[in-house]
């Protein structure tokens, strides 16, 4: 039978909040919750607390936010909490040594891969990104290493052909709670395994940098799809546009579809606009672009997009510029 657990939570974005939350309608107790510092947000630059911090608040746990462990008082300070087990989701900071062994049981780590695949920074986008048929979430515990430690439970989840980050984002969401939860009934009674990862099938998961955001249309069509459903949320897909006045424009990409082509139009042309979207060129087929973002507009269907800007769009262009 499982007994309660003093825990020390650690996490950052909406993701991590979630399953603080979880934590905190359990039977088991959260005797404090760390954070990274504020940061600036907005366009004021106001200092946000993050999720973790806003909801620990509102239930009363105690919050620290250190910069880093290196501090012998911020080591100190962790211990002394005498916690069973750290929970850590989505920190954003290595943690030493020191801090790993300060609990009982160690420190644990829900990640948004099956690991040993996406070890890393961006697991759930680099999935969409390269076409994984599934991904999941993985309970581990944690060691020096990124992402290394034995595996205590894995749960797993498709990734269908209209998926995006975002929405693998929400059904990691829905899983990682249950999977914590299942795992620190585990542990609490002291019958569970760990299973080591097989570091020869290990995958890097690098953060997203903006540049990767510019399509490239020598591509594939499917292979662009990925990429355009991976950056959604952030940093969004686009391409630069020059207009007749020799204005050049970035337009996001927030839906597209691949289709059937087999004209020999050069890739990054557009051989369709109409209703069902902005049809280019590609490496291999061609992909419809259904929705839309203008510099400084919100997302639009691309017809809105035609309506209010046609001869940006007319068959025979480029999207990296008008042709000569």
């Amino acid at each position: 039978m499982s007994k309660p657990l003093k825990i020390i939570f650690a996490g950052t974005p909406d993701f991590a909040a979630q399953h603080l939350l979880a934590l905190i309608h359990s039977e088991h107790q959260v005797v404090a919750a760390y954070c990274p510092p504020d940061k600036p947000a907005g366009r004021g630059k106001k200092l946000t607390p993050c999720a973790t911090k806003s909801l620990a608040l509102e239930h009363n746990i105690p919050v620290h936010q250190p910069i880093n462990f290196k501090e012998q008082a911020d080591q100190q300070q962790l211990a002394s909490l005498g916690a069973d087990v750290m929970v850590v989701v989505a920190y954003g900071l290595l943690l030493p040594e020191v801090i790993l062994q300060a609990p009982r049981l160690g420190c644990i780590n829900v990640h948004g891969s099956l690991l040993p695949e996406w070890r890393g920074a961006a697991p759930i986008q680099r999935a969409v990104e390269r076409g994984d048929k599934e991904t999941g979430v993985t309970i581990m515990q944690m060691d020096k290493g990124l992402d290394t430690g034995d595996m205590i439970l894995k749960t797993s989840c498709p990734i269908e052909a209209n998926d995006t980050s975002a929405s693998i984002y929400e059904k990691l969401a829905e899983l990682g709670p249950k999977a914590l939860l299942k795992t620190l009934a585990q542990m609490s009674t002291g019958d569970y395994t760990r299973e080591p990862q097989d570091n020869s099938l290990a995958t890097y998961a690098a953060k997203l940098d903006k540049a990767e955001a510019e399509l490239d249309w020598s591509l594939p069509a499917k292979q662009l799809d990925q990429k355009i459903r991976a950056y959604i949320p952030w940093p969004v897909a686009q391409f630069s546009f020059t207009d007749e006045k020799a204005q050049t424009h970035r337009i996001r990409i927030w839906q597209a579809q691949v289709v059937e082509h087999n004209s020999d139009a050069t890739p990054g042309t557009i051989i369709e606009a109409n209703k069902a979207g902005i049809t280019i060129a590609t490496g291999d087929q061609a992909l419809c672009l259904q929705s839309l973002q203008l510099p400084g507009k919100k997302a639009l269907p691309a017809q809105d997009i035609l309506n209010a800007r046609a001869q940006w769009f007319t068959v025979g262009q480029s999207v990296k510029g008008f042709t000569d």
